[in-house]
């Protein structure tokens, strides 16, 4: 019989939400954006986000349900994500969802947004057989884990510092490029010659999967410093390298996890899964090692609410239900 499930994503500056069906057909999806409320600060501004999800959260909940063909009280289940996140963006959409399964007395499933991202690619036609590797890379994360499961993961590493997308992001920002840094970046780079400005390749240790992107951030700095009458003319050539430089170092250590594990398959997720340029260099390299890579479609690579159904329907399926006590957590692969 048929599941189906609401999802509601609420973790930084998107409000979202998908009904979902059986954990991979999805029915309707709907993400209001706050880019514009948080353009003016160069970066999401938690409080601005929270009272941005406040506002949203009902209209979004009810066209996604208005997009889908579906009643409220088809639903079997809510799902939602509990973190990490902002914490105060987190509980609008929490709370909200543990209140919506209450006064239709179904389950409400709370979900780990990392682990959500990682289901994305459920959603797609041919997804990969566990177990695989996957790569998440996005604004707030970047880490590696072997996948035995829709609900079970093992982290093998995680950036010790900044996340490839913040790297992104705040390139951009000291560049005077705008925000989100991430998609104006990858747009610029294509007009640039990536081995015009070698920028460091920080791989710490090769033997390892842990990532550092706080040197390349500051290595962008120090040019723009030392050529301070000449680097405007260089910007597509400046992010063209930088992006070079990260792509090497994600796709190098994915693929080295995927050999250590003997694994022939590999995910890439999360936000900056959408960037072009690793996109082409996971699959060239991988398909040099006879491996496959599986990476969704580049609206299920953002936040979105329907990688969280999915993983709510998984979920429910095992029973992982969640009281009326449960919280938000602000960081970490699980609750």
């Amino acid at each position: 019989m048929t599941k189906i499930i609401l999802g509601i994503e609420s973790s930084c500056d998107e409000t979202a939400a998908a009904v979902v069906a059986d954990g991979s057909k999805i029915l309707s999806s709907v993400v209001a954006s706050q880019i514009e409320v948080h353009l003016p600060y160069g970066g999401v501004v938690p409080e601005l986000a929270s009272r941005k999800h406040l506002e949203a959260v009902v209209p979004v909940v009810e066209t996604a349900l208005r997009n889908a063909g579906v009643d409220r009280n088809q639903l079997d289940a809510v799902a939602a994500t509990q973190g990490p996140g902002l914490i105060g963006a987190l509980l609008i959409g929490f709370s909200y969802a543990k209140a919506y399964a209450f006064a239709l007395n179904i389950p409400c499933i709370g979900v780990n947004h990392l682990q959500g991202h990682i289901n994305s690619v459920f959603l797609e036609p041919n997804p990969p057989p566990f177990p695989f590797v996957a790569l998440l890379v996005s604004g707030g994360h970047t880490s590696i884990c072997y996948v035995k499961s829709h609900t079970e993961s093992e982290l093998m590493g995680q950036t010790r510092d900044d996340a490839a997308g913040e790297a992104f992001d705040k390139v951009a920002k000291v560049l005077g490029l705008g925000y989100p840094g991430g998609s104006i970046v990858g747009r610029l780079a294509e007009k640039g010659d990536p081995q015009k400005i070698a920028f460091p390749r920080t791989y710490l240790d090769k033997s390892g999967f842990d990532f550092s992107f706080s040197g390349i951030k500051t290595a962008v700095s120090r040019y723009i410093q030392t050529h301070p009458d000449d680097y405007k003319n260089q910007i597509p050539d400046i992010v063209s390298g930088f992006q070079e430089a990260v792509a090497d170092v994600l796709s190098y250590k994915v693929i080295h996890a995927a050999q250590e594990k003997r694994c022939r398959h590999i995910a890439v997720v999360g936000g900056v899964a959408a960037n072009k340029r690793l996109r082409e260099k996971v699959r060239t390299e991988a398909a040099g090692k006879g491996m496959s890579v599986y990476i969704p479609s580049v609206d299920l690579c953002g936040d979105n609410a329907a990688m969280i159904a999915a993983l709510g329907y998984h979920h429910l399926k095992q029973g992982d239900i969640s009281d009326e006590n449960a919280d938000v957590y602000s960081r970490g692969m699980s609750n």
